[in-house]
């Protein structure tokens, strides 16, 4: 596939339209990280009477999703794909030319975010799934990023984060049974 045609039809797609929605596609992409905060908030508050692995794996999601970002560092400087912004006219404004393109951290993020918060609650599947994908589509709506850029983000998100939050889960466990057992009345 001709990622780059696909971009350019994106992109001029974007421009065409109001810019009440490019206003939106660039706030909106990190107004959702707060959300998402949100509802690790919502989620850790849920959590605090429930059995203590219910509080690990709220607990151990955000630190899932930075294991995941780092994983998405690592593999921009391997990769070092310049952003498909370069001289090309986009909503948002082109990132430093040492600020790498693939994989999208913005995407990364939005669908780490989601898979540990579906750990922690699976009810919000249908809340935070949409989210994060309109958050990693806008980052080629605004012109940042590629489409390719963006899916190999969301599905090393949507991966790993769980994935690191599960495996932390063993450990944090015990010490929310710990913390618990310290701060309950005797």
């Amino acid at each position: 596939m001709d990622w780059t045609s696909v971009y350019r039809d994106i992109v001029d797609f974007a421009l065409s339209t109001p810019g009440w929605l490019h206003t939106f596609a660039e706030v909106g992409t990190d107004a959702g990280l707060f959300v998402f905060a949100g509802l690790f908030l919502l989620c850790w508050w849920r959590a605090r009477n429930a059995p203590a692995r219910d509080l690990a794996i709220a607990i151990a999601g955000p630190a899932g999703i930075v294991g995941a970002y780092v994983v998405s560092e690592l593999v921009k400087l391997l990769v070092r794909e310049d952003r498909p912004c370069r001289g090309v006219t986009t909503i948002a404004v082109c990132p430093p030319t040492d600020d790498w393109s693939f994989p999208s951290n913005h995407a990364v993020i939005a669908a780490g975010a989601a898979g540990t918060l579906i750990l922690a609650r699976r009810a919000l599947v249908w809340v935070v799934l949409p989210l994060a994908a309109v958050m990693a589509f806008s980052r080629v709506f605004v012109g940042v990023h590629y489409p390719h850029d963006v899916a190999a983000g969301f599905l090393v998100g949507l991966t790993l984060a769980p994935l690191f939050a599960l495996l932390l889960v063993g450990a944090v466990t015990p010490a929310v049974r710990l913390a618990r057992s310290r701060l309950s009345p005797r």
